[in-house]
C-alpha cells in the first residue's frame, strides 16, 4: 500500500492527571502478595514500567477524545467544514450502541456530510483508522480526516485488582495471565490527515509528514492468546483480561517480523535508511526482543511505556507525538512505525517527518523519555 497525496498533519495529545506507580499498584495487591509471598518490586522489574496514568472515575472514552479532537484541529489551522471523515479507533467505547464517534463528531461540531463511525482492532485501531483515511484521502473522496481514541485503564486495573485478591485459588503460576492488566495505561490521542493540496494553498499550518507506505501481516491462528472475558463497554465497562504473555510475546514478535519483511519493499527502504523507530509501548522484555528479531538498533527508538504504561491503540501514536515534542524525531528523518495488536495483527506504516505540528500537555521529566532508552 503506497501513498503519494497523504500528509500527517498534526497529532494532538491528552493524558490523564492521575499517576499511579507500580509500587501503588503492589501495596493495593497486598493480600495476594501476602499470601503467595511475592516480592515486591516485581512488576516493575519484568514489564520496565514505573507508572502509567487514570482518567478520573466515571470518564466516558468520548470525552477526551472530544478534548484531542478539538486540540488537533485547532493546531492545524483547518477549516472544520473540510474534514471528511471521524473514526473513532480505541479499544474503549461508551456504549456498544451508537458509535463513539457519533458523540465526538457532534462535540467537534463536523459537518453531516462526513463520514462517522468507529473501528475496533485491539492495539492496532488508531493506525488503521489513519489508513482507512489516508486510503480515503489517496482516492479523492476527501481532502482530510481525524481519527482518535481514549483508552481508560482505569476500570480494568480495579477490577483486575479485585479479582486478584479476591481469588484464593491462585497460584504464583495462575495468576500470570492477569499481569499483563496490571500494565495498563490511559490516553488520548487524535491524528489528522489531510491531501497535500490543502498545504499547497496554505489552508492549514504546515506542510505536514509524508505518509508513504503501510504493510500488514495476519496470523490469527493466535486470536486467543489476549482476550478480554466480557465486551468492558457491555459489562459496565468492569473487564477482565487473560493472556498468555510469554506465547503471546513469542507469537506476537513473528508476527511482527512477517509485517516488516513486507514493510522495507513496500516502502523502498533498507534497515540502515530507517532513521528512527516507534513500537507498539508493550514494556521492556518486548522492546528488546521486537527491534534485535528485525535487526534494528534500541539507540534509534523512542519509549513512553515506562511512565505510560500500555495504552493500548494510542500507545503507539502518541509515543510518535512525544518523540516529535522532544526533538527525538527532527525534520526529513525517516520513521517506521511498527504497531503490533492481539489477534494476532501488525500494521507498519512508513512516513517521512515534516512540519507536522504536535500538540499536548507533556510531562516536563519523566524516566524513559528519552531515544534510546533501555529500562
Amino acid at each position: 500500500m503506497k501513498f503519494e497525496q497523504v500528509r500527517l498533519q498534526a497529532i494532538a495529545v491528552t493524558l490523564p492527571p492521575e499517576v499511579v506507580t507500580s509500587d501503588e499498584i503492589e501495596t493495593r495487591l497486598q493480600p495476594l502478595y501476602s499470601r503467595l509471598k511475592l516480592p515486591p518490586g516485581r512488576l516493575e522489574l519484568m514489564s520496565g514500567i514505573n507508572s502509567r496514568r487514570v482518567w478520573p472515575a466515571g470518564t466516558m472514552p468520548s470525552g477526551p477524545s472530544i478534548a484531542s479532537g478539538r486540540a488537533v484541529i485547532a493546531a492545524a489551522g483547518i477549516d472544520r467544514r473540510q474534514i471528511g471523515c471521524l473514526i473513532h479507533a480505541s479499544v474503549c467505547r461508551d456504549f456498544l450502541e451508537p458509535a463513539t464517534a457519533s458523540r465526538v463528531h457532534h462535540g467537534l461540531e463536523l459537518g453531516q456530510d462526513c463520514w462517522v463511525y468507529d473501528v475496533s482492532n485491539a492495539c492496532l485501531g488508531l493506525l488503521n483508522g489513519a489508513l482507512q483515511i489516508a486510503t480515503l484521502i489517496e482516492a479523492g473522496v476527501i481532502s482530510a480526516g481525524i481519527v482518535v481514541g481514549t483508552e481508560n485503564s482505569r476500570p480494568l486495573l480495579d477490577r483486575t485488582i479485585e479479582v486478584l485478591n479476591g481469588d484464593t485459588r491462585l497460584t504464583r503460576q495462575s495468576v500470570k495471565p492477569a499481569f499483563a492488566s496490571l500494565t495498563i495505561g490511559s490516553g488520548s490521542c487524535a491524528w489528522l490527515l489531510t491531501h497535500r493540496d490543502l498545504s499547497n494553498r496554505g489552508e492549514v499550518v504546515g506542510e505536514g509528514s509524508e505518509f508513504l507506505a503501510a504493510a500488514a501481516a495476519a496470523r490469527t491462528e493466535f486470536h486467543d492468546l489476549c482476550r478480554s472475558d466480557d465486551d468492558s463497554a457491555g459489562a459496565s465497562m468492569q473487564p477482565v483480561m487473560d493472556t498468555d504473555s510469554e506465547l503471546l510475546l513469542r507469537e506476537g514478535i513473528a508476527t511482527g517480523a512477517a509485517a516488516f519483511a513486507r514493510f522495507l519493499p513496500a516502502a523502498g527502504w533498507t534497515r540502515q535508511s530507517i532513521d528512527r523507530t516507534v513500537c507498539h509501548q508493550v514494556g521492556g522484555k518486548h522492546r528488546g526482543l521486537m527491534l534485535d528479531t528485525l535487526g534494528l538498533p534500541t539507540a534509534t527508538d523512542h519509549v513512553t511505556y515506562p511512565w505510560m504504561g500500555n495504552t493500548g491503540s494510542v500507545a503507539l501514536p502518541i509515543t510518535l507525538a512525544d518523540a516529535a515534542h522532544r526533538g527525538a524525531i527532527e525534520s526529513g528523518h525517516q520513521v517506521a512505525l511498527m504497531g503490533i495488536g492481539s489477534g494476532i495483527n501488525s500494521v507498519m506504516v512508513a512516513v517521512r517527518w515534516g512540519e507536522t505540528v504536535v500538540r499536548g500537555d507533556f510531562p516536563a521529566e519523566v524516566e524513559g523519555a528519552a531515544i534510546g532508552h533501555s529500562p
